[in-house]
């Protein structure tokens, strides 16, 4: 069995917005679970919810050894593997601050499989660390090609509510967000 695969088909983890646009129709979902990363607000978004002059903030897992994320683990049909690939490649890898990994996940069931994993690069120019106020106020403001940085937000902490996840930190963030949009 590859890496990444489990019965000869690709599994991907999500935590940000694969959960609510995965670009492919998943064959199953499953609530999981990746020991060692936190979802964080650390990469800068010069394209999709921002630009190089006014950057944005996106999700991505930061090595964390006593942290946990959780998430879906998403399993990909074996005939689909290579299209989804390329198209989260195309989406994922615009530029080097995303690292590609094989990570072992926890599955609800609890069976552990290896998921493909999108991971901050921390030695990329994208790299960043704001304290929450900051991230706050960047979100509040930003806008790239895939629209406002906000509705990045609210989508995803729509989806964690939807499947139980509590992420109190991307709750106060919307909240903050929201009474400084005004929305």
């Amino acid at each position: 069995m590859g890496e990444g695969q489990h019965d000869g088909e690709l599994w991907v983890f999500a935590y940000g917005s694969l959960l609510w646009d995965p670009g492919f129709q998943p064959v199953q979902a499953v609530a999981a679970t990746v020991a060692g990363w936190r979802r964080r607000f650390c990469m800068s978004s010069i394209r999709y919810r921002g630009t190089e002059d006014a950057p944005g903030l996106v999700l991505a897992l930061d090595d964390a050894p006593d942290a946990s994320c959780a998430g879906l683990a998403l399993r990909v049909a074996a005939a689909d593997t290579d299209a989804v690939l390329a198209g989260l490649r195309a989406r994922e890898l615009i530029s080097d601050a995303y690292r590609e990994l094989h990570l072992p996940v926890r599955l609800a069931d609890d069976r552990t499989i290896s998921a493909l994993t999108y991971v901050i690069n921390r030695g990329d120019r994208q790299y960043c660390e704001h304290d929450r106020d900051m991230q706050a106020a960047i979100i509040a403001r930003a806008q790239g090609a895939r629209g406002p940085n906000r509705d990045y937000l609210f989508a995803t902490v729509a989806r964690l509510a939807e499947l139980g996840v509590v992420d109190a930190e991307l709750d106060w963030l919307a909240a903050r967000v929201r009474h400084l949009t005004r929305t």
